[in-house]
């Protein structure tokens, strides 16, 4: 089965006129329109017209920026000028007069977003299974979910509807909707992508990222996005760094006990295993570490609790069953966090980076499992994985909510299809604004076939 082409490679046509910009948009609607998936709740009428225009100026001699062409799926809680923005809420519609500092500069480098993709209600939850628009459907089987928040954009990317994906992340929600499809996800340092015109979940935690098929298509991506906004006050000055060339021989990769021991399918686990093995036969040495005070859930729940309670506690108050049932639930919990729970969880965030940062001193990355399951059945909440009964949206989230109360960067990157029904997914994870030496150390894993993208397999129907 032939790969799809990169990002860059279409990029590359459309600049030198070896592809039209039009053709290119032309096939991805056409594939999100006759796909079953549920990932867009809205395909952009404009994406055609701002295609062809990319063509008549490249015609008329004009140099198109790095993403000419480049088809883009846009989670619904981003906004973009002249369209509503509904967060997967029955209730919340914004007609946004003006774009997200993300959308400006994907379209200031030519790139076209062709709709809204779906996700969980609010970004409060880890499936994509939304009470109003219907669940985003994993590409790998339809009987399961795609994972979330952001699962439409990485149901998207990977079935071929889209090239770019981009979401948002607040405890997983690029990461594990990334796991579920079988594609590349990037979680950012806090302050690395601006938050300006993005809905927030807990503003502390929140990042946007890039979902994408390839490693160096998310490279690409951050150098378009990544950079200081004066418009976000959580935004840093701290510029971006092009990718690093990593050689895996000598890499020093951690393992975080008890942390990385945590309960997860017999695939995942035997998938993991396999990756880092390789690893290691490519020259990385890898290394167990004790870092007992990395082991969830910690305080993760009143850490982003405390700060979505306070975005939604009036329309809660006023209006709980305009919520999904889930979401409510979690809302019901999230409001009775107090203060000094919050302040808790602050230090403890303060003491979680302290021991993460000592470890590194052994290391340069950290590696675990991204998700403790890469199948979610549609409907079912409790799942007995290795003899235990878990709530999935612990499994899901067990390896990646800490990061975003550290407040570092991981990769997810989707491991070889091997012999399970579906690929599993490695995270690794570094210090503060390290993305490009995680980049290129994903970058080193895909040239050694130690993580690739596979199509799912039943992708021309999806």
């Amino acid at each position: 089965m032939t790969s799809p082409p990169t990002a860059r490679a279409i990029a590359e046509q459309v600049r030198s006129g070896a592809a039209s910009a039009g053709d290119v948009i032309t096939a991805h609607l056409g594939r999100v329109a006759e796909s079953r998936l549920n990932a867009f709740v809205a395909v952009d009428e404009n994406a055609l017209s701002r295609a062809q225009q990319l063509d008549e100026r490249r015609a008329a001699g004009e140099t198109l920026g790095p993403l000419a062409g480049v088809p883009i799926a846009l989670k619904d809680l981003i906004d973009h000028a002249g369209r509503v923005t509904t967060c997967g809420s029955s209730f919340y519609r914004k007609h946004a007069g003006e774009s997200a500092t993300v959308v400006k500069r994907l379209e200031a480098a030519d790139a076209v977003i062709i709709g809204r993709t779906g996700l969980h209600e609010f970004a409060y939850g880890f499936t994509s299974e939304n009470h109003w628009f219907g669940p985003v459907l994993s590409p790998w089987d339809m009987e399961t979910a795609a994972g979330g928040s952001s699962g439409g954009s990485a149901a998207a990317v990977a079935a071929g509807l889209a090239v770019i994906g981009i979401g948002t992340d607040t405890g997983g929600s690029i990461r594990v909707p990334a796991a579920l499809c079988g594609v590349v996800g990037l979680k950012v340092t806090h302050g690395r992508v601006p938050l300006t015109g993005v809905f927030p979940l807990a503003a502390s935690l929140d990042t946007v990222g890039p979902i994408t098929r390839s490693v160096e298509d998310a490279s690409l991506v951050m150098q378009v996005i990544a950079g200081h906004d004066p418009a976000d006050s959580w935004s840093t000055q701290r510029p971006w760094t092009s990718i690093s060339n990593i050689d895996l021989k000598g890499l020093r990769v951690g393992l975080p006990h008890p942390w990385v021991d945590h309960v997860t399918s017999a695939d995942v686990a035997r998938a993991f295993r396999t990756a880092l093995s390789q690893l290691a036969d490519a020259g990385a040495e890898i290394v167990d570490l004790d870092i007992p005070e990395l082991d969830p859930p910690g305080l993760t729940l009143p850490s982003a609790a405390f700060e979505a309670a306070a975005i939604h506690r009036e329309w809660f108050v006023e209006q709980p069953g305009s919520y999904g049932p889930d979401v409510a639930k979690r809302l019901a919990t999230a409001i009775r966090v107090d203060t000094n729970q919050y302040l808790d969880a602050l230090a403890w965030r303060a003491h979680l980076e302290h021991a993460a940062t000592a470890a590194l001193d052994r290391v340069q990355v950290l590696a675990t499992p991204t998700v403790g399951i890469v199948e979610k059945p549609l409907g079912t909440d409790e799942l007995t994985v290795d003899g235990h009964s878990m709530h999935a949206r612990t499994l899901l989230s067990q390896f990646t909510a800490l990061v975003n109360n550290l407040g570092w960067p991981a990769l997810a990157l989707p491991l070889p299809l091997e012999a399970a029904k579906r690929p599993s997914s490695l995270q690794l994870i570094g210090p503060r604004w390290s993305e490009s030496t995680l980049l290129g150390i994903g970058a080193a894993m895909e040239k050694s076939q130690i993580v690739e993208y596979t199509q799912p397999t039943s992708r021309v129907d999806l």
